[in-house]
Order: structure tokens, then C-alpha cells, then sequence
């Protein structure tokens, strides 16, 4: 079991930057972790993942713009937004996998609107 907890979100301009943190409850050595979006009326998606090696994989959405990192020693993956988009606007969550199981943190509010 592990407990996520995002922060971070909030609203921003056109163009802007935001920075999201989801902390775990405990060691995520091992785990694959990722962020994942819902926008209003729509599926959940895959933003960014990052393996325990610090292998990344982006959505082509975002590549370019969003940069995925964790620090294993504080438990923690961080998703660095820029150039923030209008139809970036959903609700972004915290994902850990390991061996088939995953967690889900309770999502974090990011609005990007002038």
C-alpha cells in the first residue's frame, strides 16, 4: 500500500508555468511513477511516466513542454508544466505501479484560462 498526495495545482495563465508534487507515504524505490489527467467530460490520460532508472516516457502532448522527475531519498515525483495550454485545464493525478498494482493519489486542480 501507498499513500499519494498531489499539490501544486492551481490557476494559471496562457503561457505559464506550474509545478506539481505528489508525495508517497513510503519508499517508492522500485515503483514506475506517473501523472495522469482528466479533463472535464473526458478519459483519463497518460501525461508522463518516470521508472525507478529515470526513464521518462510523454505523451506527444506534452513533450517538449513538461518535464517528469522523482527523488527517490524524499519520496517524492515532481511534473515541471511550461507553456501551459487552455485545454491543459483537467484534474492531474499521481499514479504508482509496481509488479501490476497501482495507486492513485486524489488529483490536484489545474486551470489554465486568462
Amino acid at each position: 500500500q501507498v499513500q499519494l498526495v498531489e499539490s501544486g495545482g492551481g490557476l494559471v495563465q496562457p503561457g505559464g508555468s506550474l509545478r506539481l508534487s505528489c508525495a508517497a507515504s513510503r519508499s517508492i524505490f522500485g515503483f514506475t511513477m506517473g501523472w495522469y489527467r482528466q479533463a472535464p467530460g473526458k478519459g483519463r490520460e497518460l501525461v508522463a511516466t518516470i521508472t525507478i532508472t529515470g526513464n521518462t516516457n510523454y505523451a506527444d502532448f506534452v513533450k517538449g513542454r513538461f518535464t517528469i522527475s522523482r527523488d527517490n531519498a524524499k519520496n517524492t515525483v515532481n511534473l515541471q508544466m511550461n507553456s501551459l495550454k487552455p485545454e491543459d485545464t483537467a484534474v492531474y493525478y499521481c499514479n504508482a505501479n509496481i509488479r501490476s498494482s497501482q495507486w492513485w493519489g486524489q488529483g490536484t486542480h489545474v486551470t489554465v484560462s486568462s
